[in-house]
């Protein structure tokens, strides 16, 4: 990114916050050449921000220079009640699925036209996944994704089709059309499936979490190897999302 044209007229907030947005799963740790590149910010500007940040608690700097996020914006963020209770209403189950599958559960909450990982729990011999917490997953290529598109507004769908459907792999739905009609089974069957359509290798099976007004409020999902057998995987996935659903709406 370039620096000076892209900040200049912005508010001071506005690239306080852009600073911070450079952080994530795939960029946990960051140089200010890096920040300042990320954010389009100039040098001086995001070398000032970076020491009022760590100053304050939000970044963490590093031996080697770089830069992370701080405990006190972690402590900020483990307030939020939305994610807070559904992860209490989850954990539980998820580890009582993980146990009885032996397989990688995953829950995700839609957040900014994405699949945004927040919570994983892993069996020792599950199949090896990149995803993490905080890990972002797209909506049309993923179970967890496919169960957050067909049971939000038709918005999102539209959105998400005139963004581009990227080809992850060769069984990636790309057609809207096709993503049309997935959608329909998984508001039929109250489940998604994905097919290697992320990953070679892998597939994924998941079902819908509820409030108490049951409207949706995540998704819970099974990645396992691509030999594994869905249909007998699907039960249990859709029994523990009316299980969450049942303790999410009681919090």
């Amino acid at each position: 990114m370039s620096g000076n044209n892209t900040a200049h007229g912005r508010s001071v907030s506005s690239k306080l916050l852009a600073v911070l947005d450079c952080f994530d799963i795939a960029h946990p740790a960051l140089t200010l050449t890096e920040v300042a590149a990320r954010s389009g910010l100039p040098l001086s500007t995001a070398r000032r921000l970076i020491a009022e940040l760590v100053e304050w608690g939000g970044l963490q700097r590093l031996p080697d220079r770089r830069y992370r996020v701080g405990l006190r914006l972690w402590r900020l963020g483990s307030l939020a009640p939305q994610q807070r209770l559904l992860s209490e209403a989850a954990v539980p189950i998820m580890q009582d699925l993980c146990e009885a599958t032996q397989e990688n559960v995953q829950l995700a909450v839609l957040d900014d036209g994405e699949a945004l990982c927040i919570e994983k729990i892993s069996a020792p011999r599950a199949v090896p996944t990149a995803t993490q917490v905080g890990g972002r997953l797209p909506l049309h290529a993923t179970g967890v994704g496919k169960v957050l598109l067909a049971f939000s507004p038709v918005d999102l769908v539209r959105s998400t089709v005139e963004r581009g459907l990227s080809p992850l792999t060769r069984n990636t739905i790309t057609q809207p059309g096709r993503l049309t009609s997935a959608l329909a089974l998984v508001r039929e069957q109250g489940v998604a499936f994905s097919l290697e359509e992320m990953t070679l290798g892998a597939v994924s099976v998941a079902a819908p979490v509820r409030d108490g007004a049951g409207r949706l409020s995540a998704a819970i999902g099974i990645v396992t190897r691509s030999h594994a057998r869905l249909d007998h995987l699907a039960p249990a996935v859709r029994t523990a999302a009316l299980s969450i659903s049942r303790r999410h709406s009681t919090a």
